[in-house]
């Protein structure tokens, strides 16, 4: 079976920050000696790990995953 995509290349997305967050932003990848992509996803790795220690967030997540599940359940039937 041929790779698949996902397996070969990364997602490309398109996020539109204020001047502000991007200059803030070009700045600590500056500072990090990293360029900018970099910068990005090492501070969404870092948000996603906060939000995974978070007792709050995890719960609603499992919320969300029993909500999907009866849904997805009925719609098996």
């Amino acid at each position: 079976m041929p790779p698949c995509y996902h397996d070969t290349m990364g997602k490309n997305l398109t996020v539109r920050l204020d001047d502000e967050l991007a200059a803030d932003t070009e700045a600590l990848a500056q500072a990090e000696g990293q360029s900018i992509n970099e910068t990005v996803k090492q501070s969404l790795r870092e948000a996603i790990e906060r939000r995974r220690r978070d007792p709050e967030f995890t719960a609603r997540v499992k919320e969300i995953i029993e909500e999907n599940r009866e849904l997805l359940e009925r719609l098996a039937k």
